[in-house]
């Protein structure tokens, strides 16, 4: 995720009366303009959802391996930055993991829960990043101060695992313990995968355009991912000009899904507007993501289910706003999300768990 509430936000609102400004969509900065009030058709695969965390914008809410804890990003209140936090499922237990300087995005367990790591700017950029500037349209701003770090779960033994050049961010790791992110390093926005000390980094996407927010498959033998790939000679030129100033447009994004070596690219989804977030179901052979497809120009983002092969999509919330980051639990029978349903003001974005119903 970058990240964040970071991490699509989404897409710039012509003519939106408010605009909340967000970092999630696992890693970047992003603008959103909507609150979630209405439900207009029943979310059957949710029961007994859980809302547990009340006020600021919380987003990138990711399962320790034991399905115990959360880690997440957090901010409230204007000049303030994301910074990484643990709590329990239950919302209780609330720690901040990282330094408090910064800007933070995309917190993740090690499989056996004793480190964790994330991304911040806190070395070259204590205080908090400016805002993009948005004379050239919706853009979001790629710092190339965030670098990936690791920590105990209590914040300690902080060690850095990246030093390159350029925007380092976007972690998450699998099971048997290797980590995927997303890296500018070759002047372009890829995908990468390393070990859980930072060595054996190998570059797994080699299309010109933004290759992100990638995730792994229970088993390991896949990522998903999200992806634009320019493809006319100005479109080209226009992505490499703003990537050169810092900045990309997200105003397009489709899922796509490799194997962990970068072998038999395919994409998955065909939607208009801007998908993201994407999460492999335990089963393996269906993706839980977010997307705008149904507005492309508008504020709403929702929950989906697509199969792998990119059949069968299917929605799964209906609350009228922004709902995104989804995760199970790894016994597949919780899911955790964020959302503005319930906010009591615009800007406010919470984690939510439900019990999932097949």
């Amino acid at each position: 995720m970058k990240t964040t509430p970071g991490a699509v936000q989404a897409v710039l609102l012509a003519g939106a009366t408010l605009i909340i400004s967000l970092s999630f969509l696992h890693g970047q900065q992003q603008t959103v303009a909507s609150q979630g009030t209405a439900q207009s058709a029943p979310e059957i695969h949710l029961r007994n959802i859980r809302q547990i965390t009340f006020g600021g914008e919380n987003a990138e809410a990711y399962f320790s391996a034991d399905d115990r804890w959360l880690i997440f990003q957090s901010h409230s209140g204007e000049g303030t930055c994301d910074q990484i936090y643990i709590m329990d499922t239950d919302g209780k237990n609330r720690r901040m993991v990282s330094t408090g300087k910064g800007r933070t995005t995309c917190g993740y367990f090690f499989p056996d829960g004793k480190r964790v790591v994330y991304s911040s700017t806190h070395i070259d950029l204590p205080g908090c990043p400016p805002r993009p500037d948005y004379s050239k349209g919706y853009v979001w701003q790629v710092h190339e101060e965030y670098d990936i770090f690791t920590a105990k779960p209590d914040g300690s033994d902080l060690k850095r695992l990246t030093t390159t050049t350029g925007y380092d961010a976007e972690a998450t790791i699998s099971r048997d313990g290797r980590i995927v992110f997303t890296s500018q390093r070759d002047g372009d926005l890829d995908i990468y995968t390393m070990a859980l000390d930072g060595k054996n980094v190998k570059r797994l996407t080699n299309e010109v355009g933004y290759d992100g927010g990638p995730s792994w498959s229970p088993d390991g033998k896949r990522i998903v991912y999200r992806a634009h790939h320019p493809s006319e000679p100005a479109e080209i030129e226009d992505f490499r000009s703003m990537l050169n100033n810092g900045l990309v447009r997200p105003l397009l994004m489709d899922l796509y899904l490799m194997d962990a070596d970068g072998r038999n690219k395919r994409q998955v989804t065909h939607l208009a507007g801007a998908s993201f977030a994407p999460y492999v179901l335990p089963d393996g052979k269906r993706i839980i993501f977010s997307s705008n497809y149904q507005n492309p120009r508008g504020p709403d983002f929702e929950l989906y289910l697509i199969n792998t092969d990119g059949t069968r999509l299917e929605q799964v919330t209906f609350s009228g706003g922004f709902t995104a980051f989804p995760m199970f639990s790894h016994d597949g029978k919780r899911l955790v999300f964020v959302s503005d349903r319930n906010a009591k003001q615009r800007g406010e974005f919470n984690v939510f768990i439900a019990d999932w119903v097949d």
